[in-house]
């Protein structure tokens, strides 16, 4: 299966202590900026300083032009901290300008930006033939937005696996809101060092989630270990396409920009995760990146602001939030709430990291650099 680096110890008391202390009660919170602002004791405010001071430290200084390969690696071996401290700054964020279901899809003309989120993960779904009362793991399945779609799409029972707290406590409300509390559990978990038994799960996806991982052989092969012989594993990945060339400057600066905005240690090319999924023994069974199927509307329009592809009037305020203007009005309100104290420390510094990470991705799109969604699709092999 490869061999990978020395994982991150885990320690979830002194997690579940930290997300108390920096997100208190605001994981009941509607969420966005209301759980920000919710956010208001000295006790989160210190929790979130030193959330962004453990998470940027990955990044200050760094450009495409200075950064080297121990720079990388180090961020490879705190990939657990990195990306935890990255969904405790960044998920009041996410879920202000996007939603629930944290990932990109494909969109048809007349088709509505929260119908085309659903419709990629049915898609997913039914690629990986999730049928009524099986048991499926979601691999770092965020605040649970795809879980419950999927669980009333196919009926399934799902558990998502989560390493950030705040984001399980947030899923969990969200499940029995929608009153599907029996039929998702989630738990907390390093998908690098999964706690399930081998051969526990009838099916496994991941949504553009896995890209977390610091290497890919590491978690795929644990998503082997607890599928079933037999059972079928599907996963959105984000991956640099074979077009790009770590020796051009430009290249580094579209990966880098990814990387700081969207909590990622170590982004690899296409090549590298098909060879990943294969040398853990997955057959694949199809392979295919959906980005490049030439559709008349781009997956990245909403996070570029391009109004001009806006299918419904509903949309207006979703794909508004991603504009410039509303970019600059982010910047200047979420300094404001710093100053006045009705934010923590290191939201402004959050949200600037969110709008170069988007600025990333629509040019490594644009320049065939890069895809959120190359599909994989492996069954496990029974015997």
């Amino acid at each position: 299966m490869g061999s990978v680096a020395p994982l991150e110890e885990e320690n979830h008391q002194r997690d579940a202590g930290f997300n108390k202390a920096m997100h208190g009660q605001s994981s009941q919170a509607k969420g966005g900026f209301g759980a920000i602002f919710s956010k208001a004791s000295k006790g989160d405010k210190d929790a979130n300083k030193l959330a962004s001071e453990e998470y940027f430290k990955h990044f200050d200084n760094k450009s495409a032009a200075n950064e080297t390969a121990a720079d990388r690696e180090a961020r490879t071996k705190e990939y657990a901290t990195l990306t935890k401290h990255y969904y405790n700054l960044a998920t009041d964020f996410y879920e202000y300008g996007w939603g629930q279901s944290f990932h990109f899809c494909r969109f048809s003309p007349g088709e509505g930006f929260h119908q085309a989120i659903a419709r990629h993960e049915h898609f997913l779904a039914h690629q990986i033939g999730i049928k009524a009362g099986m048991k499926v793991l979601d691999v770092g399945c965020g605040v649970g937005g795809p879980a419950r779609e999927i669980a009333k799409f196919t009926d399934a029972h799902i558990t998502g696996l989560n390493n950030n707290d705040y984001q399980i406590d947030r899923a969990t409300q969200y499940a029995v809101k929608d009153g599907l509390s029996g039929q998702l559990k989630f738990v907390k978990g390093d998908f690098m060092q999964m706690s399930f038994p081998d051969n526990s799960f009838d099916a496994v996806y991941a949504i553009e989630a896995t890209v977390h991982a610091p290497k890919l052989e590491g978690v795929y092969g644990e998503i082997y270990r607890v599928l079933k012989p037999g059972g079928v594993f599907g996963v959105y990945e984000w991956l640099m396409t074979d077009e790009y060339d770590n020796d051009n400057l430009e290249h580094r600066d579209i990966r880098l920009a990814i990387e700081v905005g969207d909590g990622i240690s170590n982004m690899v090319t296409i090549s590298e995760g098909l060879a990943a999924i294969k040398n853990v023994g997955f057959e694949l069974l199809h392979h295919e990146d959906l980005a490049a199927r030439g559709d008349s509307l781009p997956w990245y329009w909403p996070l570029a602001g391009e109004m001009k592809y806006m299918q419904s009037y509903l949309d207006f305020f979703t794909v508004f939030r991603m504009t410039r203007t509303a970019r600059t009005i982010v910047h200047a309100f979420t300094g404001f709430l710093e100053i006045v104290g009705l934010a923590p420390k290191g939201t402004k510094k959050t949200a600037d990291a969110l709008a170069v990470g988007g600025d990333g991705l629509v040019a490594g799109a644009k320049k065939g650099l890069f895809t959120p969604m190359y599909l994989m699709v492996g069954r496990k092999p029974l015997n």
